[in-house]
């Protein structure tokens, strides 16, 4: 009869650690959470020093019966749960819930499911550290105050099933400030101009981009000035006037951590950031190999260090100098150094072994879980890996033109010299890098002209931002941390307060709606650096110097003056359903606006006698510049806004942003509404006008 008693999180590890420990060993899961706050109501007390109620959640109750059957025979428990605040806290739930008080009860954590790591984890048994414990509650906690306080508020002022989040509700507010950045902006006009030439005794002419004189730097404006430019230089000599030759390095990357995994599976694979973290908790948990039977592939997968320990560095140095030689390794490897928190008891995700390399386990595993496997342990390869080396030119080129000014046009140009890190991983920047110069070029070499290519541009607005950025961004602003990232995009996403196109995040009607309502009575909830504060306070519950409760006591109050104060102010401002001008066809009544779970629609105020319903199109007073016909605003499928004409699909026109009953002075072409500005709907023409506001005196 097995003497020892390990509990683990989830099923899938159980037949993995059970064949490490052997028969002394009975493993059991606990399938995540046994116990959390109620559903049904706030469960913080509030009243009492904000005491948490936990109670068992809902089809657990056979689980905890077969875990305190297997407690009962055991002589030692240990509580294997995740390493991490949410493990930690889990092990706690499990103490109490099983009634442990009684028995030898340790602690455990391995960063990786192998059997050295999971042995080594027994010799360093422990207690529970009540400090990761009560950061997890705090953070517990101060969820749900926000949802459960807020929510009801959505559900009143706009409609129900929406939700507000501490860390979600901050997410929605960057996404709508990049795109009213977007919105506002307006493009600039700028030109480059190259110059082609020929060098003597090469079959191949040399492109140079215009610098400037001399004396100063250049900008381009406008077409009228880079004509001035080119006719300056008409039957002008181009010489070379300075060729420098050197050598640059590039730096091996970091091993990844959960956000640049999500970041980087995003741009090299284009999963999003839930499917990248289901497929890496696969890969932690176990894989089933071909004569290895059921093995974890990669270390924990939520963590915000660099770190890698001294063994997996002396596997990686063995590995590289076997398969590649002694110039390829690494003096030292790379780790991030910031001012931020950093979970240190953990490493970077990495492979458990590089031995098992991903082209053998090919026909093993799935195609998209072999993709970010392959991902994953080439990474952490080129991380232990020397830095690539480049050979580059930099190149001066003078024209003297008619006033007798040095104009200058310079040429870089880098080629791969030593590929280092590069033999194994290149990310797409890499791919770019090189630019080879052909044939030599020296002060001594006769150039002789070939032919300008001027090129108009306009400046671009701000990206959108896409799940890759928008973590790069939550991470960089300090909000939520390695386990927040995906479930926090997920919510947004499923609560249609933003969509995604093409990888693009564009916020809905609703989501503009959330915000602008948290943003007024809210503000502090939406605030970056509050938010971005609170998660320094957990960081100091971990650390032992901040009492959790006393987080809460804090944040609470402050909760709860302004959601009264909202109820009184938001009531002050709910409008009765809208009259449209449409008549119900079915009883003669006036048509009202409603929201429904995809935005606005027409319904009878009959109801329930008349149910009809129709859509709802927004007028905004502008004709089609197609067919004369009523402009409306519409939604796309996944709810992002745009214009189109009421006749579609008979009329196609369609425009992203609003379009005004003005036409553009320089073209013609219809004026568009950005910002506090009017601007022209052809891009190529670049006008735009800033209207008088109305004189209210």
């Amino acid at each position: 009869m097995a003497k020892y008693l390990v509990i683990v999180e989830s099923p899938a590890k159980v037949k993995t650690i059970k064949k490490f420990l052997g028969s002394n060993y009975e493993v059991a899961a606990s399938n995540g959470h046994v116990r959390d706050l109620p559903k049904s109501s706030l469960g913080i007390d509030v009243e009492h020093d904000y005491e948490p109620k936990y109670i068992t959640i809902r089809g657990k109750g056979d689980i905890l019966a077969n875990l305190r059957r297997e407690v009962r025979k055991a002589e030692k428990v240990y509580l294997a749960t995740d390493p991490d605040r949410e493990g930690e806290a889990i092990s706690w739930h499990l103490f109490a819930a099983l009634k442990l008080e009684d028995k030898k009860v340790y602690r455990i954590t391995f960063n990786e499911i192998t059997k050295n790591a999971v042995k080594e984890s027994l010799k360093n048994a422990r207690e529970i550290n009540m400090n990761l414990v009560d950061a997890q509650q705090a953070r517990r906690a101060l969820d749900r105050v926000v949802g459960y306080r807020i929510s009801p508020l959505l559900w009143a002022k706009i409609k129900r099933g929406l939700s507000a989040g501490r860390v979600q509700s901050v997410a929605l507010r960057i996404i709508c400030d990049r795109e009213d950045e977007i919105n506002a902006f307006i493009p600039e006009e700028y030109w480059s101009l190259e110059v082609s030439l020929n060098i003597e005794g090469e079959k191949k002419p040399i492109k140079a981009k215009y610098y400037g004189t001399t004396e100063e730097k250049v900008s381009i404006q406008s077409k009228e000035q880079v004509e001035d430019i080119m006719q300056s230089l008409e039957g002008a000599q181009y010489r070379v006037a300075e060729v420098k030759r050197g050598e640059r390095l590039k730096k091996p990357p970091l091993p990844f951590t959960t956000s640049t995994l999500q970041q980087e599976a995003s741009k090299a694979l284009n999963f999003s950031t839930q499917k990248t973290m289901r497929l890496a908790q696969q890969l932690y948990e176990g894989v089933d190999i071909k004569g290895e039977g059921t093995v974890g592939l990669i270390t924990y997968l939520r963590t915000d260090s660099t770190r890698v320990s001294e063994e997996a560095q002396r596997m990686a140095e063995d590995y590289i100098q076997a398969h590649y030689g002694e110039e390829y390794v690494a003096e030292k490897g790379a780790e991030k150094k910031n001012g931020q928190k950093i979970q240190d008891a953990h490493e970077a995700i990495r492979p458990t072994g590089l031995d098992r390399i991903p082209a053998a386990l090919k026909d093993e595993l799935p195609r998209d879980l072999f993709r970010l496997y392959q991902l994953i342990w080439k990474r952490f390869l080129a991380s232990r890996m020397s830095a690539a080396k480049y050979e580059t030119t930099s190149v001066k080129i003078q024209a003297g033109d008619l006033q007798n000014k040095e104009q200058v046009f310079t040429l870089s140009a880098s080629k791969l010299k030593f590929e280092g890190y590069m033999s194994v991983y290149i990310s797409e920047e890499d791919k770019e890098e090189e630019n080879t110069l052909t044939g030599r070029l020296d002060q001594d070499s006769s150039l002789s002209f070939g032919a300008f290519d001027p090129v108009q541009h306009f400046t671009q607005p701000p990206a959108h931002y896409t799940e890759a950025s928008l973590v790069r961004a939550l991470e960089e602003l300090g909000i939520g941390r390695p386990s927040t990232y995906a479930p926090t995009i997920t919510t947004i996403l499923a609560r249609r307060y933003v969509t995604k196109e093409n990888k693009n995040i564009y916020v809905t009607e609703l989501g503009e709606v959330v915000n602008n309502m948290m943003k007024k009575a809210f503000p502090s909830i939406v605030d970056v650096n509050f938010t971005a504060n609170m998660e320094a306070l957990l960081d100091g519950v971990e650390e032992g110097s901040v009492k959790w409760k006393t987080v809460i006591s804090n944040f609470y109050p402050d909760l709860d003056e302004a959601v009264k104060q909202a109820e009184e102010d938001l009531a002050e401002v709910t409008i009765a359903d809208e009259v449209s001008d449409e008549v119900c066809e079915l009883c003669g009544r006036q048509m009202v606006i409603k929201y429904g779970p995809h935005g606005r629609f027409l319904a009878c105020p009959g109801f329930p006698e008349c149910r009809n319903t129709s859509p709802y199109f927004e007028k905004i007073g502008v004709a089609c510049p197609k067919c004369g016909k009523d402009v409306v605003a519409k939604k796309t499928k996944k709810g992002r806004r745009y214009y189109g004409c009421i006749d579609n699909p008979d009329c196609d026109f369609m425009v992203w942003q609003k379009p005004s009953n003005e036409k553009c002075p320089k073209c013609g072409s219809m004026l568009l509404v950005k910002g506090n500005k009017l601007v022209c709907s052809e891009e190529r023409c670049g006008y735009y006008v800033i209207p008088e506001l109305p004189d209210k005196s």
